[in-house]
């Protein structure tokens, strides 16, 4: 199976500007734990904010999550990976880099996403 295969399309994604509280309600509205932050420029990297760097900076800066924007917090890179990557190099890679996402892109442009979950799930839909 290839990262293709199995990476979610729908990615919703933040701009670098938005504020925290952006951040949150965009995750909120979309049951979703992470962003993928859009690139400034055809020449930049995406990043990624998730529901662990909002609660470190909250408790952290004990800061206005309105006062706070996404490009303070955000991680810049993010992993990413190619579409025609087997999947078990993609989980080697998540597991060497201690991360529970990636980027799946396509001529740099991304085109979904893996996390952990869904590959844990498809390992699981052969276990009986």
């Amino acid at each position: 199976m290839l990262a293709k295969d199995l990476m979610v399309r729908d990615v919703v994604t933040i701009k670098p500007t938005a504020t925290l509280r952006q951040a949150i309600s965009q995750m909120k509205k979309h049951q979703i734990k992470c962003l993928v932050v859009e690139k400034r420029n055809p020449n930049d990297a995406y990043g990624m904010v998730t529901y662990s760097t909002v609660v470190k900076t909250v408790s952290a800066e004990s800061g206005d999550i309105d006062l706070i924007n996404v490009y303070d917090v955000y991680t810049k890179p993010v992993l990413a990976v190619g579409e025609e990557l087997d999947i078990k190099y993609v989980a080697r890679l998540m597991t060497e880099y201690q991360v529970k996402r990636v980027l799946v892109c396509n001529n740099n442009e991304m085109s979904g996403l893996i996390t952990m979950h869904d590959i844990v799930g498809e390992i699981m839909t052969g276990v009986e």
